[in-house]
């Protein structure tokens, strides 16, 4: 858990760094920070504007209906108690009415947060197994994710608007160096957007712990993503492009489900469809070696390599904290 943090807290600090450098290199360089005022002032607009419209898109994209205790009574016992262990109040639950089985978290505050399972997920989860992805999701609301990520793509954004601006504003014709500045933005922009994509990476393995201190059972936890990942490479291909926009906020990235079904597959010695507590330990006396295809494939995605996550689920007692 140090080693995330540290390399979570390491990560912050790098991306902040690389922002507040290229500041201070248009700073000197151009004596004024006229233009990059206004990249910056831009950027912050637009993610404002979708920090705050973001939660209503998510709604009509993934056709979000909230319901009451008396529609779902269990559902809504499983997030109450498991809010009330994270000591955060309890999220609006929704049911997102499309077959791709999964659930996600959302929302502009701990205060605003809602919690959404789609019909899939409810047909494939056993008890046990839902409350652990449910787990998962609150711990995204707690520990503010959503805002956390969302600040950190500012700069990426910022670092666009000013490769932009420079490579192709009249400034680069009067001046040489702004066109430098404009080639290592746009460098940095690719970086910067690879190491929020890391980030989210590791918000990831925080949530799937904090769904184990909660209360849950590591096996519940891999074995839902096991189910998740399942049900996901059932799906046809045209489901997961509707979407294709959304996966950061999922449980697991359906786009890599196919994939990643073939790596676990192997988990599920006794073939029985799910991954139990002696399946998960003997995965922790193994060694994980990644193709580098699938090391490629994590590098630009949201979440982790799905086998690795379980593997780190391993590691974990019941009970945790």
């Amino acid at each position: 858990m140090f080693s995330l943090q540290l390399r979570m807290w390491l990560l912050v600090t790098l991306l902040f760094g690389l922002i507040y450098a290229v500041i201070v290199v248009i700073g000197t360089t151009f004596f004024q920070f006229t233009g990059f005022t206004f990249y910056l002032a831009i950027s912050l607009v637009m993610m404002f504007i979708q920090y705050m419209l973001g939660p209503n898109l998510v709604e009509w994209s993934m056709r979000v209906r909230y319901v009451k205790k008396e529609e779902y009574p269990e559902l809504h016992q499983m997030v109450e108690e498991l809010a009330l262990k994270a000591n955060i109040p309890a999220p609006r639950i929704g049911i997102a009415q499309v077959d791709l089985p999964n659930a996600f978290a959302f929302g502009r505050s701990i205060k605003d947060g809602r919690v959404c399972v789609t019909d899939g997920i409810l047909k494939l989860l056993n008890k046990e197994e839902l409350k652990a992805v449910l787990g998962h999701e609150l711990s995204h609301l707690k520990n503010r994710d959503v805002l956390f990520i969302t600040l950190l793509s500012v700069i990426p954004v910022i670092l666009y608007r000013i490769a932009w601006g420079f490579l192709f504003s009249r400034r680069r014709d009067s001046q040489g160096g702004a066109v430098l500045i404009g080639l290592a933005a746009l460098l940095f922009y690719f970086i910067t957007n690879l190491l929020v994509l890391y980030a989210s990476r590791i918000r990831e393995y925080f949530a799937d712990r904090g769904s184990v201190i909660l209360g849950n059972s590591p096996s519940s936890l891999a074995s839902s993503l096991y189910k998740l990942v399942y049900g996901s490479a059932r799906m046809n291909k045209d489901a997961i492009k509707n979407v294709e926009g959304l996966k950061a906020f999922f449980v697991n990235d359906p786009s890599r489900a196919a994939s990643e079904f073939k790596e676990l597959s192997s988990l599920d010695l006794d073939r029985s469809g799910s991954i139990d507590p002696s399946e998960l330990s003997s995965l922790n006396a193994q060694k994980v070696d990644l193709r580098f295809r699938d090391k490629l494939m994590e590098i630009l995605s949201t979440h982790p390599n799905m086998l690795k996550r379980i593997k780190k689920l391993s590691e974990y007692k019941p009970g945790l904290g």
